[in-house]
């Protein structure tokens, strides 16, 4: 009789103690601590790592202002921690090095054109908080090549940069298909580029984006052809340290509020009305007016607010910087959910 009262106190303890563990963990879900997000706001400056130049993705335009998609992430992570777009500090990263600048803590965030993988996400130690990008492995070649099919480029030279999944990428279909594509390597797109236009190779392979952005970039675009395949999945998105898990979800909420934005059809230029005329409970707690989906994330609770009227929603900037108006690429995959794309928010509760 004494073992089974001392058994049923043993687990009635143990039970208060996991209820005690679980109480904690809930209370500690509300406590906000990143060494990142820390530092960024005691800086009061954003370090954003980006390209070094790329049309659509990061660029410097003729008054020296930075641009793109992926600037366009630096400044609603600013936003959101700042309450200012601008207190972001650009560093341009090559591809080669763009990991270890992270690696040492010389940036808060990477948001670089670059794919997920497994490798990146185990071997190299970070965390890949979202994808802002989908697309593949896509190849540019003169229309003098007179070739229609990425299987045609048996023996053509390619420019690839270095330091990237592209290399190895075309080694695979080259083995796959029993062909051989030559490569000559670069560290940064505008010498790939030059050397494209130069002669040095046949055409140019880089993720969709940043072919369509390399074709706009040559002398005579018209003299360009994008081949219709895709030879891989490159889905682009934001890198962060491992070890600072808060600051990893506060850089992927930032990018589903982009996308939210869209969904509800609030823009930059329309924020303001909504805020003051909408009754919807998503729309108001999407943009502060109630709940405490900014606290969660150590934020303001007009968190996306800021970040819609300062930078626009997805669709926006995706407009802007591949539209019609700019590299002409089609959203295709970057399309809504509702639109048959593979972009979606997660929900906010």
């Amino acid at each position: 009789m004494i073992r089974q009262v001392a058994k049923a106190f043993t687990c009635l303890a143990a039970l208060a103690g996991l209820f005690a563990l679980g109480s904690g963990g809930a209370l500690a879900q509300n406590e906000v601590k990143s060494p990142t997000l820390d530092a960024v706001k005691k800086r009061g400056q954003l370090i954003c790592g980006v390209d070094t130049g790329i049309p659509g993705f990061a660029f410097q335009d003729s008054a020296g202002k930075w641009q793109g998609l992926d600037v366009a992430y630096c400044r609603a992570l600013a936003a959101a921690v700042l309450g200012d777009p601008e207190k972001v500090k650009y560093v341009g990263t090559t591809s080669k090095v763009r990991f270890s600048v992270l690696q040492s803590g010389e940036i808060d965030v990477l948001i670089r054109d670059s794919t997920h993988t497994l490798t990146r996400n185990t071997e190299l130690g970070l965390a890949e908080p979202a994808v802002n990008f989908f697309t593949g492995e896509s190849f540019m070649v003169r229309k003098a090549l007179n070739v229609a099919h990425v299987k045609e480029l048996n023996g053509a030279t390619i420019c690839v940069l270095t330091g990237t999944t592209l290399e190895l990428n075309i080694a695979d279909f080259g083995r796959a298909n029993n062909i051989k594509i030559n490569t000559l390597l670069f560290e940064k797109p505008e010498e790939a580029f030059a050397a494209a236009e130069a002669g040095r190779c046949d055409g140019y392979t880089d993720d969709g984006g940043s072919v369509a952005a390399s074709r706009s970039a040559m002398k005579n675009p018209a003299d360009w052809v994008i081949l219709p395949e895709l030879i891989s999945r490159e889905f682009l998105g934001s890198y962060t340290r491992q070890g600072d898990e808060r600051w990893s979800i506060l850089v992927k909420w930032v990018h589903y509020a982009m996308l939210e934005g869209e969904v509800l059809g609030i823009t930059k230029a329309n924020v303001d009305q909504i805020k003051g005329e909408t009754k919807d409970p998503e729309t108001r707690g999407f943009l502060g007016l109630e709940g405490n989906f900014g606290k969660f994330l150590g934020v303001d609770n007009d968190w996306c607010y800021k970040i819609i009227k300062s930078v626009g929603n997805y669709g926006e900037n995706y407009e802007m910087y591949f539209g019609p108006n700019a590299l002409a690429l089609p959203r295709g995959w970057n399309e809504l959910y509702t639109k048959g794309g593979l972009q979606a928010p997660l929900p906010w509760r």
